[in-house]
């Protein structure tokens, strides 16, 4: 039976981007490029997943900082870690102060140095602050943040993903997705992640809709410059890169909805 190249991203998305029993079945640049674009849907989920963990805490009688701990947690089940595995050896390679190739072969070891076990005890703590303030503020806003964060991270992939973007290796899943996405695709995406967000926000009010709003702007300006960066510093993207690049925006969605 043909299948349809909507239905074959979606599967390439959450096939490689969640832990969900989900078969790639077509691994060409055709299905990459849907999945990319696809990604922020896969961002829903996972967000959504991550609220429902931190809700069912707080029925339960727990407070917002365990609540929180579950919701940054639900995110790393789901991916079986391969984001915060990114964002590590991202650290590692950029802190190392090699040139390109010792820095990509750093990053390809299966361990993790200083840099990326500071990067990774910051970030989570980073999330897991946020998102007790968030729920401390109420529990709707907690899980807005949860989703909110998790789409934005899966957006960054997106525009990761873009034409011009080259992949620093000729193998791997970076090289699988990279400049699989037309520009005007990421725009697209980035857009309707934008205003989704927005309307989202406005059912607690203009402020919330306006902030929420500002933080998917923030998180994919964050994770464009850690992505820019890299492409200067390793030649181009590595899957570990597109980890980074996710946490990154994550964080800093999450960090914008509870400042002001």
């Amino acid at each position: 039976m043909l299948r349809t190249p909507s239905l074959d991203g979606l599967r390439f998305a959450f096939g490689t981007l969640t832990v969900l029993p989900v078969k790639v079945t077509r691994w060409d640049r055709d299905a990459a490029r849907g999945g990319m674009l696809c990604a922020p849907l896969a961002g829903l989920a996972v967000g959504a997943a991550a609220a429902g963990a931190g809700l069912l805490l707080l029925v339960l009688g727990a407070g917002s900082l365990l609540a929180a701990v579950a919701t940054a947690a639900a995110p790393a089940v789901l991916t079986r870690g391969l984001h915060l595995d990114g964002l590590a050896d991202t650290a590692d390679g950029l802190g190392s102060g090699k040139p390109a190739e010792d820095a990509l072969r750093i990053m390809k070891q299966s361990d993790i140095g200083p840099f990326g076990v500071l990067t990774l005890l910051f970030t989570l703590l980073a999330q897991v602050a946020a998102l007790a303030q968030a729920y401390d503020g109420s529990w709707a806003r907690g899980a807005l943040a949860a989703v909110v964060s998790a789409t934005a991270a899966r957006l960054a992939l997106t525009t990761a993903a873009r034409t011009g973007v080259p992949a620093a290796r000729p193998e791997g899943l970076g090289a699988a997705v990279a400049g699989v996405v037309p520009a005007g695709g990421a725009l697209a995406a980035a857009a309707a992640v934008t205003l989704a967000g927005a309307a989202a926000g406005a059912y607690l009010g203009p402020y919330d809709a306006l902030r929420t709003a500002l933080a998917v702007v923030c998180a994919a300006a964050a994770a464009e410059l850690l992505l820019r960066h890299c492409v200067r510093r390793f030649g181009g993207v590595t899957g570990d890169v597109f980890g980074g690049v996710a946490e990154t925006a994550a964080t800093t969605a999450l960090v914008v909805l509870v400042l002001g």
